[in-house]
C-alpha cells in the first residue's frame, strides 16, 4: 500500500513535469515565431532572350479540294480509296449511268424531231412565198383580184412565223439534249487536281442526292508537302505577331521534335467566343518528309523578338512582394527618398543586408521564364528575390511565403 508521503511526492513530480513541458512548448513557439524570414534569389545574367507568344491550331493542307456529285444516283463503282494518289482528270467514281443514257436518247429523239419540223416549216415557207410572188405579178395586170393576193400573202407570213416557232423548238430540244449529255458526263466523277485522297465519304451501292447542295464524296489534298496551321491568337498578343515572322511548334505525335514555320497571314477578322476576342494567324509549314498529317493539333510558339546580349532576371521576381510590414516600410522609404517608378518603371526587390530592398527597373522583352532589364537601379551584382521562405523546424523544411517561380538557388 502506498503511503500518504509517496502519493504527495508523485503529485509534485507530475506537476513539475507538466510545467517543464509547457515551458518547452512556449520556448519553441516563441523561438520559431522570431526566426528571421529567408529568401530565394537569383543573380542577373547576360545572354540570349526570346520574346514569344503561344497558341494552338490545326494542321491542314494548303490546297484541299472537296469532290462532290452534281447529279443524283447510286454509286456503281469506286476506283480510289484513302491515301490513293490521283491525277487531274482521273476517274475516281462512277454513278450508275443507265438512267442518264436513257435521257440522252430521249432528248436526242426530241431534238431530231424538232429539226425535221423546222425543215418542214422551211419548205412550207418557200412554197407560200413563191405563190405570193406569182400572184403579186398577176395582180398588177389585173389577172387576179387583190383579195386573192392578200390570201397568199397571209399564208406566207404564217409560214414564216411557223418557221420561227420551229427554230425555237429546235433550240429548246438542243438544250435538253446537251443537258442530258452533261448529266451523263457528271455520272463519271473525275479528280479536279493532282493530289492524294485524304477522305472518302461514300461506298458502292450508296445513293447520293444532289438536290440543293452538292454532297461531298472525296476530299483531295493537292500537295501534302506544303501544309499550314490556322492558329488563334488572343487580342492582347496579336499586335506582336507579324507576317513573315518565325514560329516553332510541336505535335503530340512527335513530342521530341520541334518543327518550324513562317507566318504567312494575320487575318483582320475577329472571332468572339464568351467575350474572348481572337484572331486567326496562318503559318506556312514545309512537310517534305510527310511526317505531319492533316488534322493534327499544333502547339505554336511565335517568336516576336530576340536579343543576344540582354541583361536578364527571372520573370517570377516581378511577382514577388514582401509582407505587409516590410511593404509599408518600403512605401515610407520611397516617399522619404523621392523614389518613383516613373514611366515604364517596374519595382522589384533585391536582397541587401538580409532584407528585401526595392529597386526600380525598366523592362524590355520577355517570356514566361526570363525578362530583359534595359535600365534602372539594378546593381550588377544584385541578388534578385524570387520568393520568400520561412524555416519550419529542425528538419529544414520550408514554406513559401509569396508567389514566385521555381527555386533558383536559396540564400539562407
Amino acid at each position: 500500500m502506498p503511503t500518504a508521503t509517496s502519493k504527495k511526492t508523485f503529485k509534485i513530480a507530475m506537476a513539475a513535469a507538466l510545467v517543464l513541458v509547457l515551458a518547452g512548448g512556449a520556448y519553441l513557439f516563441f523561438r520559431n515565431g522570431k526566426q528571421a524570414e529567408s529568401y530565394r534569389t537569383a543573380k542577373p545574367t547576360r545572354g540570349e532572350i526570346i520574346s514569344t507568344v503561344t497558341s494552338s491550331g490545326n494542321i491542314t493542307p494548303v490546297v484541299s479540294v472537296s469532290v462532290g456529285a452534281a447529279v443524283s444516283g447510286t454509286i456503281k463503282e469506286l476506283f480510289v480509296d484513302f491515301n490513293s494518289p490521283v491525277k487531274k482528270g482521273q476517274i475516281i467514281a462512277q454513278i450508275d449511268p443507265a438512267t442518264f443514257r436513257a435521257q440522252v436518247e430521249q432528248s436526242k429523239g426530241n431534238y431530231l424531231a424538232a429539226q425535221a419540223n423546222m425543215e418542214k416549216a422551211k419548205v412550207t415557207l418557200a412554197d407560200t412565198t413563191r405563190t405570193m410572188n406569182r400572184y403579186k405579178d398577176l395582180v398588177k395586170d389585173g389577172s387576179v383580184s387583190v383579195s386573192d393576193y392578200d390570201t397568199y400573202a397571209t399564208a406566207a407570213a404564217s409560214a414564216r412565223a411557223a418557221l420561227g416557232a420551229a427554230q425555237g423548238t429546235v433550240a429548246q430540244a438542243r438544250g435538253s439534249f446537251d443537258q442530258a449529255k452533261t448529266n451523263l458526263d457528271y455520272a463519271t466523277i473525275r479528280s479536279p487536281v493532282d493530289g492524294i485522297v485524304i477522305s472518302r465519304a461514300v461506298d458502292v451501292g450508296q445513293t447520293v442526292a444532289a438536290s440543293f447542295t452538292t454532297p461531298t464524296l472525296f476530299t483531295i489534298a493537292q500537295d501534302l508537302t506544303k501544309m499550314q496551321i490556322y492558329a488563334t491568337v488572343d487580342e492582347s498578343d496579336i499586335g506582336k505577331v507579324k507576317e513573315g515572322g518565325n514560329a516553332t511548334f510541336t505535335v503530340d505525335a512527335y513530342p521530341e521534335s520541334n518543327f518550324s514555320g513562317v507566318v504567312t497571314q494575320v487575318r483582320n477578322a475577329a472571332t468572339t467566343v464568351s467575350n474572348v476576342v481572337t484572331y486567326t494567324v496562318v503559318v506556312g509549314v514545309d512537310n517534305s518528309d510527310l511526317k505531319l498529317k492533316p488534322g493534327m493539333t499544333a502547339n505554336v510558339t511565335f517568336i516576336t523578338a530576340k536579343k543576344t546580349d540582354a541583361l536578364k532576371i527571372p520573370t517570377s521576381s516581378l511577382r514577388f512582394r514582401p509582407k505587409t510590414t516590410e511593404a509599408a516600410s518600403d512605401k515610407s522609404g520611397d516617399k522619404a527618398s523621392g523614389k518613383s517608378k516613373g514611366a515604364g518603371g517596374k519595382k522589384i526587390y533585391i536582397l541587401k543586408g538580409g532584407k528585401a530592398e526595392p529597386v526600380i527597373v525598366t523592362l524590355g522583352i520577355g517570356n514566361d521564364k526570363e525578362t530583359e532589364v534595359t535600365g534602372g537601379e539594378l546593381p550588377a551584382d544584385a541578388e534578385v528575390i524570387i520568393e520568400a521562405v520561412s524555416n519550419a523546424g529542425k528538419n529544414g523544411a520550408s514554406k513559401s511565403g509569396s508567389a514566385g517561380g521555381p527555386p533558383m538557388g536559396p540564400r539562407l
